[in-house]
């Protein structure tokens, strides 16, 4: 059989780049190994199936970011209210750049940071934003995985901690859940009258006399011209809220002017998390995509068996019809829409360079327009899913504390750890269900960071190529410096550094990056050259389809995405949590934590006029864009460069 030659290939730029750089040689690719940087070829590594890219981009649609983020966004805005503009979201800025951004990796086999570059050198910087978006965004969210794993630890203990009020942490305002149940279903004739109140069953008698009130039943008292819901005239707070916050996160009386220290438990775990990915994350994209067969399905498993439970508790249809009712008056927040447009990048994994690193690992004529689109629905369907499972138990809790769906706990990051908890009290062995929980949360974690944490050791690799037959020492290092970088958030006053980076590294900057990406295909690149790359991959749309795909990639998730960013600026606050409102300094470190996601595109831009000495090429393909497959194997751009 005749040897095939570096020059025998069917793309044009692909051969003129070649040329240039090998000259006229006809030696066979075969000769061109990964030895020096002056090859061709070099094993970057492909999925062994095409399942295995699905399934690790499934780790976002069921990752923390659906289970933990997803819910605690809907309760803060209303429930119902917060579905339309998500949906919306979903149509018009999740599935047009999870899209593009597939096209892009597939395309090209780089990282976001050579891609754009060869793209159009004008947004050469884009692919840096996207990765100081995922360096912040993976420094906080192995806080949440630390969490989840102390959780985990506290499950192997005789009891489970957060079910009682009995412990240092508690204070007298700590409401039992099984003990308030206990209070109502006792033998006495007083029984429905009673409930659990400052450690131990109460008469609704002994509720309301002393603070001069005539007692009704269990839910009310009367001071003889109206009636007063009991939530109005006493403080419960859930035990598993207190131990959230006073003993997971130890926040006491912290404050950003009484910081405190790192808590040695906190930092055990958050080191426990980081060497946890690193050790999946050695193998490279091949083991990576045998984890993911176990870590994309598990968790379907174990949150329907919460939500059936949670289906069959009182109260339980309450919170769902808060859950999927809209409240109209909510859509004229500007927050609401802002919170939708942020767990849409947040959940899709948007705009942070990883859907690019992992959809460069893919085949040439992967069929990517049918992955963007599967995931995209599995997805959404997975939060809804997921919100599903919170409300029914908000409504139960509701029900039994006899206050509104809304004011069940404090809204914030640890409304999972608080309803989910509370759920798994009432289960039959509760404390098996409270392992196989936990432990479901930490692979939703870890799963949803492989992306993450790929995206910056490619990045890495493709600046410097000769780290390649290293990888493992950069994974090693990226990881040891997340863990450090990390450590701040867990001190006591760890949770206000951390809503501060959840707010400004996974808001309003990552609209810009997307509408970024979004304007390069359609606008800069042109859409009928997208559409001739999306072609030459082997991928057939149906017409009317393609008319979708022009017209929100011109039109409507530019004008959407820049559109929403406008309407979060107009509404914008200072940074709260629990009622406490963060000094101006802290709000203007957030704002530094945002823009400074931002800046490479200006520096880059910066520096790409100044050199050049024709404006136009700035916003043309370099002649190193092209398919990067020769023969069936990749081209190693990185090497090349």
């Amino acid at each position: 059989m005749e040897e095939k030659s570096v020059r025998s290939y069917d793309f044009p730029q692909e051969a003129s780049y070649i040329d240039k750089k090998f000259g006229d040689s006809s030696e066979p690719v075969e000769n061109l190994t990964a030895n020096s940087e002056d090859n061709l070829i070099a094993d970057r590594g492909n999925w062994s199936r095409p399942i295995e890219f699905i399934l690790s981009c499934m780790n976002f649609a069921i990752g923390l970011g659906n289970v933990w983020r997803y819910p605690y966004l809907a309760y803060r805005n209303g429930g119902g209210a917060f579905l339309i503009p998500y949906l919306l979201a979903a149509c018009f800025i999740g599935l047009p750049i999870f899209f593009a951004e597939l096209i892009v990796g597939q395309y090209s086999a780089l990282g976001p940071i050579k891609a754009f570059a060869f793209l159009a050198p004008f947004f050469k910087g884009l692919g840096y934003c996207t990765l100081l978006v995922i360096t912040f965004i993976e420094i906080y969210y192995f806080v949440i995985i630390a969490w989840v794993l102390f959780y985990f630890y506290t499950s192997m203990f005789p009891s489970l901690l957060w079910g009682s009020c009995d412990n240092d942490w508690n204070t007298d305002y700590c409401y039992n859940l099984i003990a308030d149940i206990e209070c109502q279903s006792g033998n006495n004739n007083d029984a429905f009258d009673q409930l659990f109140f400052q450690d131990r069953c109460q008469t609704v008698t002994e509720i309301c006399e002393p603070r001069n009130l005539i007692p009704l039943n269990a839910s009310f008292c009367s001071n003889a011209t109206h009636v007063l819901p009991m939530s109005d005239i006493i403080t419960r707070v859930l035990s598993s809220e207190e131990f959230f916050y006073e003993h997971v996160l130890g926040i006491g009386d912290a404050r950003w002017d009484n910081f405190g220290y790192p808590r040695w438990q906190m930092v055990i775990c958050l080191f426990s998390a980081w060497a946890l990915s690193a050790l999946c994350l050695l193998g490279g994209v091949k083991s990576v995509g045998k984890i993911v067969y176990f870590t994309a399905t598990f968790p379907y498993v174990i949150l329907t068996a919460l939500l059936v439970r949670a289906l069959t508790l009182e109260g339980s249809i309450d919170g769902i019809m808060f859950y999927i009712t809209p409240q109209w008056e909510r859509l004229l927040s500007p927050g609401v829409w802002g919170d939708a447009s942020s767990q849409i990048f947040y959940s899709f994994s948007l705009a942070l360079g990883s859907l690019i690193t992992l959809a460069s690992y893919n085949k040439f004529k992967n069929n990517a327009h049918f992955d963007a689109t599967i995931v995209s629905l599995i997805n959404y369907l997975t939060a809804f899913y997921s919100g599903l499972a919170v409300f029914a138990i908000l409504g139960f809790l509701a029900h039994q504390m006899n206050v509104p769906v809304d004011s069940v706990a404090s809204s914030g990051p640890g409304l999972s750890f608080i309803t989910f908890p509370e759920a798994i009290l009432l289960m039959p062995g509760s404390q098996i269900w409270a392992i196989l929980f936990f432990f479901m949360m930490i692979i939703l974690g870890l799963g949803s960071t492989f992306a993450g944490v790929q995206a910056i050791t490619t990045a890495i690799i493709d600046r410097w190529p000769r780290l390649r037959k290293d990888e493992w020492k950069v994974t090693i290092a990226t990881c040891l410096s997340g863990f450090i970088l990390g450590l701040p958030m867990t001190c006591h006053g760890g949770i206000y550094l951390f809503t501060l980076m959840e707010w400004h590294t996974a808001s309003w900057a990552i609209l810009l990056i997307g509408f970024a990406e979004v304007v390069i295909l359609s606008w800069v690149y042109g859409i009928n050259n997208t559409m001739e790359m999306i072609k030459e991959m082997g991928m057939k749309i149906w017409k009317v389809v393609q008319y979708y795909w022009k017209a929100t990639w011109v039109v409507i998730t530019p004008f959407y995405a820049v559109g929403v960013f406008i309407f979060i600026l107009t509404g914008i606050g200072p940074t709260q949590f629990r009622g406490y409102i963060f000094p101006v300094w802290a709000d203007v470190l957030g704002w530094l934590f945002g823009t400074a996601t931002l800046v490479p595109f200006v520096v880059f831009a910066i520096i790409e006029l100044i050199k050049t000495d024709d404006i136009k090429k700035s916003f043309r393909p370099t002649e190193n864009w092209g398919p990067q497959e020769v023969d069936g194997r990749r081209v190693d751009r990185a090497v090349l460069t």
